[in-house]
């Protein structure tokens, strides 16, 4: 935590317009270590003493903006801190009685929504397709058993033995290999998809498994 601060300050006061919400899970996300460099990308690097940015569900505390009330459960990028003023126009509510609320942050959130879009939008996998490759991250995790659902043969790619294991029998995946150990991973990856084209889902460091999205 060298590289952090944990810093106290006065409890903030919404004023018209304005909701004051109490953080209950926060996201980490891989995205976030490539936003503590200062360098070019596609969003501003986070500034020095600056509030990490981040996704998060909150319940609202005390509301003065006409949508919001003390009690909602909302989710928005409100950052890594335990409370939050907020505007309104970056929360959305949450309803409790559809599944638990963290899952605001990843099946049905962000990563829940690139994997659905991502592989039954971009890549048209909405018939089944003999073989798809998927890592096993947030979003590549739920690709892969949407890409299952969708009577997709998946092989699963990750950088250790559990994570393989996981893929394998708590996901369902078909196959799946180490990056990290496999000795060729072009031929290993011919020998499991060999009729296939393969599309990614994540980014990853490791071979790029990436052929085509068609």
């Amino acid at each position: 935590m060298s590289d952090f601060h944990l810093v106290y300050s006065p409890l903030p006061s919404p004023v018209a317009g304005e909701v004051l919400v109490r953080s209950i899970y926060l996201s980490l996300d891989p995205y976030m270590r490539g936003r503590m460099n200062d360098a070019e990308s596609y969003t501003r690097p986070v500034a020095i003493g600056e509030v990490m940015p981040g996704g998060a569900v909150a319940f609202v505390l005390e509301s003065a903006h006409p949508e919001f009330r003390s009690g909602d459960a909302v989710e928005g990028m409100l950052g890594w801190q335990e409370y939050a003023v907020s505007q309104g126009r970056e929360l959305r509510k949450i309803d409790p009685s559809l599944a638990p609320i963290s899952t605001a942050l990843g099946v049905l959130g962000m990563p829940g929504l690139t994997a659905f879009f991502g592989l039954l939008d971009i890549c048209d996998r909405d018939q089944a397709r003999p073989c798809g490759l998927r890592a096993a991250g947030a979003v590549g995790m739920l690709v892969g058993q949407i890409a299952k659902i969708k009577g997709c043969r998946v092989v699963g790619v990750a950088g250790s033995d559990a994570k393989i294991s996981w893929l394998l029998d708590e996901l369902g995946f078909d196959a799946a290999l180490n990056y990290k150990t496999v000795e060729d991973f072009d031929g290993k990856l011919e020998e499991l998809c060999p009729d296939a084209s393969t599309s990614t889902s994540t980014t990853w460091a490791g071979p790029s498994p990436m052929r085509s999205c068609d």
